[in-house]
């Protein structure tokens, strides 16, 4: 069986649809007087993560069988990734949208990190090329999304500290 091309397969599907859902999302906040920050990055954050999806599915061979405890890791991130995306509801988005009067979310994940969604995105990019014992891909992306979520961070928290 081809693990790799099942399992990339489904986390694109998965991404594809978030990404109806964030759409949907942010066309709403527009529309209610939000404005989107940080712009210039974010065709980088989408090219990142095309490219560790088809990298990890061009450097694994098809029938290299999937380390299931790391499998199992990228599950709970998921759940992790939900409990994120349920508790900002409206306002998730992939993008960075800035609403003036909407309230900075302090419950759920949020109560304990300032940024789940990156803690998890972190995870997820170093998590899933181990699950093929893709190693240098891990190393790499983890690096590239360390230096997009750097500059990301930097103006999410620049809006942010604005709205105290």
């Amino acid at each position: 069986m081809n693990w790799v091309g099942l399992i990339v397969g489904l986390v694109a599907l998965e991404r594809l649809a978030e990404l109806v859902y964030a759409r949907r999302n942010t066309a709403a906040l527009l529309r209610e007087g939000a404005h989107e920050i940080g712009r210039r990055h974010y065709p980088l954050i989408v090219l990142l993560h095309a490219a560790w999806l088809v990298t990890i599915y061009l450097a694994a061979a098809p029938d290299t069988p999937p380390v299931w405890g790391w499998i199992a890791v990228f599950l709970l991130l998921q759940a992790a990734r939900y409990w994120v995306i349920a508790t900002l509801g409206r306002y998730w988005t992939t993008r960075l949208i800035a609403m003036p009067n909407a309230p900075v979310v302090t419950h759920g994940p949020y109560r304990f990190l300032r940024h789940p969604n990156y803690a998890v995105v972190i995870a997820e990019i170093a998590v899933l090329p181990l699950a093929f014992r893709e190693y240098a891909v891990a190393v790499l992306f983890s690096l590239l999304n360390a230096a997009l979520l750097s500059w990301r961070i930097r103006v999410e928290n620049a809006a942010l500290n604005a709205r105290k």
